[in-house]
């Protein structure tokens, strides 16, 4: 009997010993985020919408935090991403002090919904790295016909057709500059005309043209979201080489190669090879005949004995009569 009593009041005990430690771990829990001294960096915002935006225009905005904590804040770093610029107005904040971080944001080309984030680093213990979003509706303000040209120079100024630029929103707005690539494209226009609507005379100038196959004509205007009236343009080239470039693989010194080379005219047109020359005299024609729309020749190249060289290198030259020279690089590896 004195046994079971025994157990009895070790059960009990034991019993007791667990509630107790159980209350205790209840009230020893580790201090919370909003306790536990140090600094802290807290946003009035940490989302900005810039509600509806024009392709390509740039926007700003401002982020304001303050340091609720009890100790200094120092912002490391602010990681940004493409097409956004941001910065605090400084790196050490004290206790209650406020500051700010300056955002600018460069919105894309791309129509729709556009969402970009970046990070604010700091010795925050509770959020070291705080995430910042920009969020926009990218619409049109101005559109413009044609978006790009396809251009021939055997065409009178180039097939080059009127470009016209409209508001979308009824805003009166000025052209205040065209620019193309090699000024091979003009167009008059007059700053201080205002409309809702514009269609452009462009002018081609076809030598320009010859020396800028591809490019782009750039207008500006004074519409508040006017973006960047960007119209890309390529140009048929009167004559195509084929192969635009000659390479030699495994070349030996002094042992002749033989290629063939094709220089057509892409617009059907007539044309006499006035010469033929090499620019470094490695090349030299076995043969030239004529084809349909072009010339076909057959041409020798003859590696340089050079001691310890791995490559060499040579143009050759096709001199249209009344036209242009063509070159044909070559490049040769040992």
């Amino acid at each position: 009997m004195r046994c079971n009593c025994l157990i009895l009041h070790l059960l009990v005990a034991g019993v007791v010993l667990l509630l107790l430690n159980g209350c205790q771990n209840g009230t020893t829990t580790p201090q919370s985020a909003a306790t536990r001294p140090g600094p802290r960096i807290t946003f009035e915002k940490v989302v900005h919408d810039f509600g509806s935006v024009a392709p390509q225009t740039r926007k700003s905005c401002e982020f304001k935090f303050s340091n609720t904590g009890d100790s200094l804040l120092k912002i490391s770093s602010v990681e940004v991403c493409c097409g956004v610029k941001a910065e605090a107005d400084k790196s050490d904040y004290a206790p209650g002090e406020s500051g700010v971080v300056k955002v600018e944001y460069r919105v894309s080309s791309q129509f729709g919904s556009e969402v970009k984030r970046f990070y604010v680093h700091s010795n925050d213990w509770a959020d070291r790295k705080v995430t910042l979003t920009l969020q926009a509706n990218i619409v049109r303000r101005v559109e413009w016909e044609p978006t790009s040209l396809k251009l021939a120079l055997n065409k009178p100024n180039a097939g080059c057709p009127q470009i016209t630029i409209k508001g979308l929103d009824g805003k009166p707005f000025a052209i205040t500059a065209f620019k193309s690539t090699g000024d091979c494209i003009s167009a008059d226009i007059n700053p201080s005309l205002q409309a809702t609507q514009f269609v452009l005379e462009p002018k081609a100038d076809l030598e320009k043209l010859q020396k800028n196959l591809s490019g782009s004509i750039d207008i500006s205007g004074t519409h508040p979201e006017w973006g960047e009236v960007t119209i890309a343009f390529d140009v048929v080239p009167r004559f195509t080489i084929n192969p635009s470039m000659i390479i030699v693989f495994n070349a030996k010194a002094r042992e002749p190669v033989v290629r063939n080379i094709l220089v057509l005219n892409n617009y059907g047109e007539d044309f006499e090879i006035e010469s033929t020359s090499s620019e470094n005299n490695l090349i030299k024609v076995l043969n030239q005949k004529k084809v349909d729309n072009g010339y076909q020749f057959e041409v020798e190249i003859t590696p340089p004995g050079i001691e310890g060289a791995t490559n060499f290198g040579d143009k050759f030259l096709v001199k249209i009569k009344g036209r242009e020279q063509l070159a044909i690089p070559c490049r040769g590896f040992y």
